[in-house]
């Protein structure tokens, strides 16, 4: 007789059923090894499916009542730890449950399911938690900076183009410009959550099954917003580009964090000396016992690079004809896990850092107008007081610059006289302006301030986006809020669903 003893159930790819020999043991452990992270997942899945089945009439009260009963043994003893140990994979719920109650009871739970819509709903309920604990991060972060930006409204530091200084703004203008790039991580991960929170249960592997399950119910248990219209759309093997965006979505936000470490890093350095870091983020060398190495914003740089690798491995894990094999996507799920963490780890460490930065603010003023950024204004003031078109005080302001730099003069050292000499030399007439006017013109503090237009760095339009960008980021928490409770509200309800039918069983 084939039949498994079920004391010692193996699963239903036993030798003598369709196959002949035990898979590898090598194959068994790498399959084996990527499901842990989706165990919980598969638990819930299994209480939601069995008390649909038993409000579906396709279960007796009974039998599912002994299920439930058993899994909840299971949670007492430790869902990850009983089912690692048990083993089955996905199906690590029925074999603890063949092994517990008989195949006569336990083989029942998978009625009208498959490892096609257990392999989605888990990997699906694990990414919309991995995008919520994305979202927490990218909002704290967002409020820090918001917070910060506040506080330095009147930090003046270099704003830089190609590399090389172009004009002065301040430490609120560049941090709401981060809180900005956030606000949109934000969108595109919230977008994606709609997107991942769509349920396949019930879709078993393309085409759902002949048994009248009700795949609303199950959904609804599970914190699913919606189910799958189309069984095939829903099964990972046939689509699954919702499950692709997630690695994107991880990899744009990395980018982001990377240019940003870039930024503290440059900062840090002898040549900017902009602003200090902390010892506890830095390392030392070994031989050079002077240096201190800037070793957080490294690790972040290091997770970004992981990030796009996971997404090129999901790109081509996931990527294939229709209805081949995509056991290559639990590769793909197995690198987002550990992206996903190291992107929320980095978030956290940004907000812990950004206000520990010792910040050398005089000499980032003053560094804001010695590389000559501030002439742009020069140029404006021989438009508005000598009446000039832009194009013809541009080019003069350019000439000027030459001679300052072919002479070894600074910004300071601008004159009348200097600058009437370019005019002459560009249209043969002088320019016209007073020392007071250079001068004033040149000073960074007024620069600022002059740039008073809605997205501007000065003080009151940097207090404005703030406004703005805090009104945005409580709407936002406001969504993630919500989520969480209507999460807490299904499995709350998952939980008294199981309760009433262990009650009405006298359990």
């Amino acid at each position: 007789m084939l039949k498994q003893d079920s004391a010692t159930y193996r699963g239903f790819r036993n030798p003598g059923i369709r196959l002949t020999e035990d898979l590898s043991p090598q194959l068994a452990a790498a399959y084996g090894s990527r499901i842990p992270t989706l165990l919980p997942a598969i638990h819930a899945f299994d209480k939601a499916h069995i008390v649909m089945l038993v409000e579906c009439s396709l279960l007796s009260r009974a039998h599912g009542a002994a299920l439930l009963r058993a899994l909840r043994t299971m949670e007492g003893e430790g869902v990850v730890q009983v089912r690692s140990k048990v083993g089955g994979g996905l199906h690590s719920g029925e074999q603890y449950l063949i092994r517990k109650l008989g195949e006569e009871i336990g083989g029942r739970i998978h009625l009208a399911r498959s490892s096609g819509d257990l392999s989605s709903v888990s990997m699906n309920v694990t990414q919309r938690g991995k995008l919520l604990e994305l979202m927490r991060g990218v909002n704290a972060l967002r409020r820090t900076l918001i917070d910060l930006s506040r506080q330095h409204t009147g930090t003046i530091l270099p704003g830089y183009s190609f590399g090389q200084q172009a004009q002065p703004m301040t430490l609120a203008h560049l941090w709401l410009s981060w809180a900005a790039t956030l606000e949109r991580d934000f969108e595109r991960l919230h977008g994606t959550y709609g997107r991942i929170n769509r349920s396949a249960a019930g879709a078993a592997i393309m085409v759902g099954s002949e048994f009248p399950v009700d795949r609303k119910r199950t959904a609804e248990l599970l914190g699913f917003d919606a189910v799958h219209e189309n069984c095939a759309d829903a099964i990972l093997e046939l689509t699954n580009d919702d499950s692709l965006e997630v690695p994107a979505m991880v990899s744009i936000l990395y980018h982001s964090l990377a240019k940003w470490a870039d930024d503290l890093i440059n900062w840090s350095t002898s040549e900017y000396s902009f602003v200090d870091i902390p010892d506890r983020y830095c390392g030392t060398s070994s031989i050079m016992m002077q240096k201190k190495n800037v070793v957080g914003p490294a690790e972040v740089k290091g997770g970004a690079a992981e990030a796009l690798g996971g997404f090129v491995v999901a790109y081509h894990g996931l990527k294939g004809p229709t209805g081949m094999p995509v056991t290559e996507r639990y590769h793909a799920c197995e690198i987002l896990w550990k992206v996903s963490d190291s992107a929320v780890r980095d978030l956290a460490w940004f907000q812990e850092l950004l206000p520990a930065l010792v910040i050398n603010k005089p000499h980032m003023r003053e560094q804001s107008w010695r590389g000559w950024a501030t002439v742009t204004d020069l140029a404006g003031a021989l438009v508005t007081v000598c009446d000039l078109p832009w194009r013809s005080a541009h080019q003069i302001v350019g000439i000027a610059v030459r001679l300052c730099e072919e002479r070894d003069l600074g910004p300071a050292d601008i004159t009348p006289a200097l600058l009437d000499e370019a005019a002459q030399l560009y249209h043969g007439k002088p320019a016209g302006l007073d020392q007071d006017t250079i001068s004033r013109t040149l000073e960074p503090e007024r620069f600022i301030a002059a740039r008073i237009l809605q997205g501007g760095p000065a003080k009151e339009e940097s207090l404005r986006q703030a406004d703005v960008f805090e009104g945005n980021l409580v709407a936002h928490e406001a969504l993630v809020a919500g989520i969480d409770g209507r999460l807490a509200a299904s499995a709350a309800k998952l939980e008294a669903a199981v309760d009433a039918l262990l009650a009405a069983e006298g359990a």
